[in-house]
Order: structure tokens, then sequence, then C-alpha cells
């Protein structure tokens, strides 16, 4: 801020420490006589957000929002609930969290271990996670379970920092899904979006992330997406309820015993420069 930089928070409205950061750099971009430029990537309902969720941070949403320059989100309905805080909706610019440079990739040459894992396995999911609560990945694995039953070598690749994955390679491991999952971990974007191209199906489980990044990747990359309801799937999305374990495995077996069908069923995502319409406002 004293060296004259414009600061440019990020805030996903479920997340506490991304408050108090958003808070102090917000607050110090304006001692220095700077209104900062605040990103709200999220979707409509999260844990503290919209102000009914959280009637108590009210005050603080305000506080961030009001002091803001422009605000971006990534959809009108997120604009909706930002303007019910008392915000003027011409200060609040929705931009899709998603650009043309995201689909820029060379394939590289993969670790002998995911190579094989590739190779050894007739159908692939992919899926994008952290190991937290709200991506319902032991659902995931145990709708994985379920499925062997029917396709013995299926394999599900979960993408994505194994940070707390403890307690899910445990029930891997119970449920006899050792040679069927495979933990991925942290990965470079070329190797992300290689594996998501090499996968049948991309699947994603948790319901508050808006329209998300990664299946708007799957979609633009002609992958079918199976994903949770949140009533903000882009067209041609599969979706399951996310609290039926069953409902999950119906969609996903749907998909791949009409795989065919769920490609030509896809939707291409509509693809522009975003970094440049964010850099321009």
């Amino acid at each position: 801020s004293l060296a004259g930089y414009r600061g440019h928070m990020h805030l996903n409205v479920n997340s506490p420490m991304g408050f108090i950061l958003t808070l102090l750099a917000g607050t110090i971009n304006l001692l220095t006589y700077k209104r900062p430029v605040l990103t709200v990537h999220a979707g409509p309902y999260q844990i503290y957000f919209p102000k009914e969720r959280a009637p108590h941070l009210i005050p603080m949403f305000k506080y961030i929002f009001g002091t803001a320059r422009k605000i971006i989100c990534n959809s009108d309905a997120v604009k909706e609930k930002i303007v019910e805080y008392g915000i003027k909706p011409d200060k609040i610019v929705p931009i899709q969290a998603f650009s043309v440079q995201y689909l820029q990739y060379e394939k590289p040459e993969l670790k002998t271990d995911l190579q094989e894992f590739i190779d050894t396995h007739d159908v692939l999911i992919s899926s994008y996670v952290f190991f937290r609560p709200e991506f319902f990945i032991d659902s995931m694995v145990k709708a994985i379970a379920e499925l062997k039953k029917s396709y013995p070598k299926i394999g599900l690749m979960i993408l994505g920092s194994h940070d707390n994955s403890e307690d899910i390679r445990k029930l891997v491991s119970e449920l006899d899904l050792d040679d069927n999952v495979y933990i991925a971990g942290d990965l470079d974007h070329d190797t992300f979006l290689t594996l998501v191209a090499t996968a049948q199906i991309f699947l994603r489980t948790p319901i508050r992330d808006g329209i998300c990044s990664s299946v708007l990747e799957a979609l633009a990359l002609g992958i079918p997406v199976v994903a949770s309801e949140n009533n903000r799937r882009p067209e041609s999305v599969i979706t399951y309820d996310h609290e039926n374990v069953s409902d999950m495995v119906r969609a996903v077996r749907d998909t791949i015993e009409n795989l065919d069908e769920a490609k030509q069923r896809i939707v291409k995502p509509v693809i522009r420069d975003t970094f440049a319409d964010e850099v321009a406002v």
C-alpha cells in the first residue's frame, strides 16, 4: 500500500480467516488513501452469506462491501445478494470466474504409478477436492465401492491437496478400494487438465461452489460432468442429491452406461478472456 498499489482482495464468504485477511488488507489500503477492489467467488448461499444466514455479521459485510471501489462476483445471483446489504448495484460487476487461459496446457509425462493406474482401469473418474467436510469425500468413496460391484475396473482419481486425507485413506482401505482410488495430491495445471481430459467422467461433490471453474474446464474439454445439485450448475451437467449416496451412484451409473450420449449432450461454455475483464475493472 505504501508503494502505491491498490489492494485486490479475494473473499469466498465461507471462511472466518478470509474475513480477517480481507478486513486487514482493505483497511491498510484505505489508510494510504486507496479504495481496494474485492473479488467474491462463491455461490449465492454460503455458511455466512447472504445476510439472513449470518445477521450478526451484517456490519462487517457492509464495511467490506462498502469500502471497496469495485466488487467483482461470478454471477448475477451473487450480485443480487450483495445488493441486499445496501450496496449500490452499479459498483458490482459479475464476471465469470473462468478465463480462456484456464484451458491452455501441454500434456506432461505422468508419473509411472499414475500412468499405470490409468492404463489398468477401464472406467476413469476424476474429481477435484479439498479434504474438508463440505466436499463429502466419504460419500464419494462409498459410491465408488457400490459401483465397483458392477465395474470392478472402475478408477477414481482424487485431485487436489491431500492435507488431512488420513481418514479418507483409511476408509478407502476398509472398503477394499486401494486398487480403485488414486489420491494424486496437488498438481500443476498441465497435469490437472491432462487427468481431467483422460477420465470419462468428472465428478463434483460440494454444494456451495456456485459456478465452479473445474466443472467449466471439464465441459470445455468435452468430459461429461456429474455434480451435486446446487441450482447453479451449467447446462448439460448431470446432477444428484448430495445427501443421497444412492442418487450419486445412480447418476454416475447412468452416465457410464450412456457415455456416448452424455458426451453428445455436452453444452460447452462460452469462454472469454475474463482476466482482461477484471483488469479493466
